[in-house]
């Protein structure tokens, strides 16, 4: 079931993280790892950059289930990257959204709770279309559950590699 998102609990769980980010810099500072401390910040730096590209992509559903992803209860943590500056292409946006919710509800039916998974998608916006790579590591102990999703996706999938600890996935999105 999805958790309804009012501007408050965004806020409220933005500002956990950035304290959460500031007590990391604080501790590094105050421990004189002043490289370490530096090395935080340029990690904020990225994962802002992503965030600021994906909220440009044009795509506000899939776009806001990626930012609010690491808050909501899901056996994975997730990171995301987009390449370039995002190109100026439709794509079905609640189709897109709706995907991508059916295999996170997927994900966390097939691996190992409370492990360390991890999902990274990579987004390479195209004149085209939108290419997605899927990377995840961690355990997966319900190989079937994924097999029959992808079985049926609405999105044409290619399958790089599939294991007990492994999953990559290629799919790309054309443009309307």
């Amino acid at each position: 079931m999805e958790k309804d998102w009012d501007i408050v609990k965004v806020l409220r769980h933005s500002r956990h993280d950035w304290l959460n980010k500031l007590q990391l810099i604080k501790g590094n500072l105050d421990l004189n790892r002043i490289d370490r401390a530096k090395a935080c910040i340029d990690e904020i730096v990225i994962v802002a950059q992503n965030e600021s590209k994906l909220s440009n992509f044009h795509l506000p559903m899939f776009a806001s289930l990626l930012l609010r992803s690491n808050w909501e209860r899901h056996y994975f943590e997730l990171e995301y990257e987009v390449l370039n500056d995002p190109k100026p292409v439709e794509i079905n946006d609640l189709s897109l959204t709706t995907w991508i919710q059916s295999f996170f509800a997927c994900l966390d039916q097939a691996i190992e709770a409370f492990q360390e998974n991890h999902l990274s998608i990579t987004i390479d916006p195209q004149i085209e279309g939108v290419r997605f790579f899927f990377d995840f590591s961690g355990i997966i102990n319900k190989n079937e559950l994924i097999e029959q999703f992808l079985a049926t996706s609405d999105i044409d999938v290619d399958i790089k590699e599939f294991s007990e600890s492994e999953l990559a996935l290629e799919a790309f999105v054309p443009a309307l």
